[in-house]
């Protein structure tokens, strides 16, 4: 780990950088390519390129859960605020553009600091920064780290109480045992009787799910595609990426998309010395995007050692957000 490595801060109050967030690309690749069912992680989903990608699949008309979310938290922002209480540091997990922590941080009563993690260094500075500027009264320390994996959150003086914040259903991403993992090390990183906002996307017809994940524009392909082109660009891999298509599947149990990159024809493609044959039609698992009902979602928070406090769905019943609390 390591503080304050960047020389130009500007308007932040401090910077920490874990080890952790660069972790080994090229080892996890390699594992997951060596698997009878190919895949990638997909927090490497999240270099700079990425991010930006990313941050245009949440502005397309058929992704729901963006928008979808921002009118649900300001529609519950005073609520919110009302439970969490005065005082409080803000602790987002998965930053990405520091966007919907806005309409929270507007609704608090005199929050004391925010705490953006996120693995990718050079967009979560830029979006620091530019909060940090927009918000002058407020201590903006970003963590640069894997969230998932341990980091310290900043000691923050006159600090009254924490909250966790965990938007745009990012928990979907993760198996269920991994979801339960990480929101025991939430409850950790809050501590007791603290709490956690955290976005929820709700099962739904299959057909709005499939034009989320498979959109018009070829956002979310391109997106997806991007992976191997880090690949190529990083680890100098030799994927053909016109040989390779998106695809976002329903499965019916245990209830997600599945994201996938298809293998149009028999190819060969070599990173780190090594060669991987891929048939027509073969594919690389890169991402779950699990969806939940109510109940089930609270069950999965109940097991990691949350209590349920409230919770609030669109009128659609499309998204839901979630308050809970550490037991």
């Amino acid at each position: 780990m390591s503080e304050a490595t960047v020389a130009d801060l500007g308007p932040l109050h401090d910077y920490v950088e874990y080890d952790h967030a660069s972790d080994n690309f090229l080892a996890d690749v390699l594992e997951g390519l060596r698997k009878p069912q190919k895949e990638l992680p997909s927090k490497y989903f999240y270099d700079e390129r990425g991010s930006q990608l990313f941050d245009r699949i949440c502005e397309l008309p058929e992704y729901y859960p963006t928008r979808t979310e921002m009118a649900l938290l300001r529609h519950i922002s005073a609520d919110v605020a009302e439970l969490v209480g005065d005082g409080a540091t803000v602790i987002e997990f998965g930053s990405g553009s520091s966007t919907k922590i806005r309409i929270l941080l507007d609704a608090l009563d005199a929050p004391r600091a925010y705490v953006p993690v996120d693995i990718s260094r050079e967009h979560l500075l830029a979006s620091a920064k530019e909060l940090a500027d927009d918000y002058p009264d407020l201590q903006v320390i970003p963590v640069c780290a894997d969230y998932t994996q341990p980091f310290d959150v900043p000691v923050i003086e006159g600090e009254k109480v924490r909250a966790g914040f965990f938007p745009g259903s990012t928990i979907g991403n993760f198996s269920r045992d991994a979801a339960v993992s990480f929101l025991r090390a939430a409850a950790s990183d809050v501590g007791h009787n603290n709490g956690l906002l955290i976005g929820v996307d709700l099962k739904k017809d299959v057909d709005i799910l499939h034009a989320a994940y498979n959109d018009a524009a070829g956002v979310t392909a391109a997106f997806n595609l991007n992976l191997l082109e880090r690949i190529n660009r990083e680890l100098d891999g030799t994927f053909d990426t016109g040989a390779f298509t998106h695809d976002a599947r329903w499965v019916p149990d245990p209830g997600r998309i599945e994201m996938h990159l298809v293998s149009e024809r028999d190819q060969t493609a070599e990173v780190g010395g090594e060669s991987f044959s891929f048939a027509a039609g073969e594919s690389i698992y890169t991402e779950d995007s699990h969806k939940y009902d109510i109940a089930g979602f609270q069950a999965l928070a109940a097991e990691a050692g949350w209590r349920a406090i409230e919770h609030w769905t669109d009128p659609d019943e499309l998204f839901s957000i979630h308050l809970l609390r550490v037991v």
